[in-house]
């Protein structure tokens, strides 16, 4: 005869455990301290089993006979009960290790010896600040797109539409890496493709070529030290990013053969990268090593002895000079590209020089002293295109017996 609740309800503690039958294998254990514990005895593949269904009072009787009922709806499809629930458990476990936060820290981790530290740690910090609060905590494998937009709405509201792009464009990544290591099956990135307003793109501010003379006159007469001076006339003659020069060393500078050759943990594309100088930007390094010869780099901190300049030392030198808003250190590549495109070098030459990602991949691991001789010949041009601009002794253009190798 059925079980009713009022029967359970009543049942009485004995001093054995003893069991009450509701029908088709459902049950329920009365255990001597008074507890009570629904069962669901079954056969699977030839073996007698039983399945825990849960704890009465907190599972009813009406909540155990549908429990019931769905264990023997997986028998009929030939599956075993209790392996369905222990694989669901193992699942919740697994969706419970791995959120969202957890996979994207594993992927930083992964994959942050292939990028710069700057932009190492400013990737972090985007997880950080714009997705961690929100979606850190879910299941990575349940987070849907319009979930996800929701999060990335977020930035975009407070009008930094570049930085909702590049929050999206992380996430993406995680997503990805995530599907490769079996912790999710599918990418909502890509579903929002267009949900979100495009940035207005603005060009990194720089200098035109007819204000450059009046930008060298400026330099001369500035009154900051002679470091900073030295730094925004190198990175001017060799148009590296400011990160590059920042973190330059001297070893990795060869003046003899006028050359500087960056390692690849320092490049933006993580390729080794072949500065030629021109021997302006040479006697601009023998006026630097009268400085900083005795240390590690060549541009080094002046608080902290092995460190390198700091980040914004070049920026606001700029604005000290009056030209906020109106020039970067950054923005001397652009300058350089402008002019050197203007003046018929080849732009595939100057494309290698700003050390720019090559479409071909493969190729990126060994195209670093790609159109060299040409690049040679395209630096010393602008070293004497600058010098052209300035007027007398306001670059250290001549060094007293200095040779320069041709290449």
């Amino acid at each position: 005869m059925p079980l009713t609740d009022t029967k359970v309800r009543n049942a009485k503690a004995l001093n054995k455990v003893y069991k009450l039958f509701d029908g088709h294998g459902l049950h329920i254990l009365i255990q001597p301290n008074g507890s009570k514990w629904w069962r669901f005895k079954y056969r699977a593949f030839g073996k007698e089993k039983l399945l825990s269904l849960g704890v009465y009072p907190q599972v009813t009787l009406a909540d155990a006979r549908e429990r019931c009922i769905k264990a023997r709806k997986l028998l009929a499809a030939r599956f075993d009960p209790s392996e369905a629930k222990k694989e669901a458990k193992r699942q919740a476990i697994l969706k419970s290790e791995n959120t969202f936060e957890a996979v994207a820290r594993e992927w930083h981790s992964q994959f942050k010896h292939k990028w710069t530290p700057d932009y190492a740690a400013s990737a972090l910090r985007r997880l950080q600040n714009h997705i961690f609060p929100r979606l850190g905590t879910r299941p990575i494998a349940d987070i849907t797109p319009p979930e996800m937009l929701s999060v990335v709405r977020v930035v975009e509201k407070a009008g930094t539409l570049d930085m909702a792009q590049r929050v999206m464009q992380l996430s993406g990544q995680i997503f990805t890496y995530a599907i490769a290591t079996g912790r999710a099956t599918r990418n909502p990135v890509p579903d929002l493709r267009g949900a979100l307003k495009p940035p207005v793109r603005k060009h990194m501010a720089h200098f035109k070529a007819d204000e450059l003379p009046d930008f060298l006159k400026t330099l001369e007469t500035f009154s900051g030290n002679a470091q900073t001076k030295n730094a925004i006339k190198f990175l001017m003659l060799t148009f590296v990013r400011t990160g590059e020069m920042r973190g330059a060393e001297w070893v990795e500078i060869n003046l003899a053969k006028a050359e500087w050759r960056i390692p690849a943990e320092r490049m933006k594309m993580r390729s080794p990268h072949i500065v030629p100088l021109s021997k302006q930007a040479v006697a601009v390094l023998h006026a630097q090593r009268n400085i900083s010869g005795n240390r590690q780099h060549v541009f080094p901190n002046q608080h902290r002895p092995m460190g390198c300049m700091s980040e914004n030392t070049v920026l606001y030198a700029l604005y000290d000079m009056g030209y906020r808003f109106k020039a970067t250190g950054h923005g001397f590549r652009a300058t350089a590209s402008t002019i050197l495109n203007e003046h018929g070098f080849s732009p595939d030459v100057i494309e290698r020089q700003l050390a720019h990602c090559p479409r071909d991949q493969v190729r990126a691991s060994y195209n670093h002293a790609q159109y060299l001789p040409e690049r040679r010949r395209m630096m010393e041009w602008w070293g004497d295109y600058v010098e052209r601009l300035s007027s007398s002794n306001i670059l250290p253009f001549t060094g007293g017996g200095v040779t320069y190798a041709k290449g």
